[in-house]
């Protein structure tokens, strides 16, 4: 038995009616898909299938949340998760990705949606993921600020070097030869 045996949804018994399947994507499931991006959650997964003429159309509805880590203090947060997704699905003779539909081999008569279910998750984690204000650790948002008090004021200092420089003064003392442009000047000659 597969470790996502779990998450196969038979298709080749589908009649015309829609069909719900419901998942629950608890750590556990995060941790058998071992990636790096997510290991804890829990996210209620409901998959609606229809059968049309030639393909099968699954509708997903994810609604949960993700533990990550903050990226202003590195402590876990939960991120909220609400996504919703669909795909087309039709038999063939292996398994492939066209455009937007997904071939599942015709023999196998089922559609494993186990790794579609992270892809969906991960691909709803905006890039910068940060707790609400007031609740991050305070230790680390204090060394945070010394930190970038202290940044600021050395790019302070540096502006106020380069502020004092003559512009005029910097190209008259280093060479400046841009080849491509007198070789551009010669050519008339």
């Amino acid at each position: 038995m597969s470790k996502f045996e779990l998450y196969n949804i038979v298709l080749k018994d589908l009649t015309n009616e829609k069909r719900i399947v419901e998942f629950d994507l608890d750590d556990a499931y995060f941790q058998k898909i071992d990636s790096p991006e997510v290991q804890q959650g829990n996210v209620h997964a409901k998959i609606t299938v229809q059968k049309k003429t030639t393909v099968y159309k699954l509708d997903f509805e994810l609604n949960g949340f993700i533990t990550l880590p903050c990226s202003r203090c590195l402590e876990d947060m939960q991120q909220l998760i609400h996504y919703k997704e669909s795909l087309e699905v039709k038999f063939g003779n292996k398994f492939s990705e066209e455009n937007d539909i997904v071939i599942v081999p015709e023999a196998d008569g089922a559609i494993n949606v186990a790794w579609f279910l992270y892809e969906f998750i991960v691909l709803n984690i905006p890039l910068k993921h940060v707790h609400a204000p007031g609740e991050c650790n305070k230790a680390m948002i204090t060394k945070l600020k010394k930190h970038i008090s202290s940044t600021k004021e050395y790019e302070d200092e540096t502006s106020l070097e380069l502020e004092d420089t003559n512009e005029d003064d910097y190209f008259s003392n280093n060479q400046f030869i841009d080849l491509e442009f007198d070789n551009l000047q010669n050519i008339d000659n």
